[in-house]
């Protein structure tokens, strides 16, 4: 049986997006994470892998918090299996 992906995206605050970011990885089908700046450009991308999680991520969050500091507005591309 075949895996099949689908993306959702959401618009958020800059200020957001690390909590919007943790939200969507306790949800547990999230494959990838693209985090994108107010033109659609992809800042930073990273694979959830099944069994990552709390500190594992840690240095991932904080990457994210400084990517994403200065922007008023992002867009979070999810990935997840069905």
């Amino acid at each position: 049986m075949s895996e099949q992906n689908r993306t959702e995206e959401f618009s958020v605050n800059g200020d957001q997006v690390v909590e919007k970011v943790k939200q969507l990885i306790k949800e547990g089908n999230v494959r990838r994470v693209i985090i994108k700046n107010e033109k659609g450009e992809s800042i930073m991308e990273f694979p959830v892998t099944a069994g990552v999680v709390g500190a594992l991520l840690l240095p991932t969050f904080a990457a994210l918090g400084a990517a994403v500091a200065l922007m008023a507005q992002c867009t979070i591309a999810v990935e997840r299996r069905d």
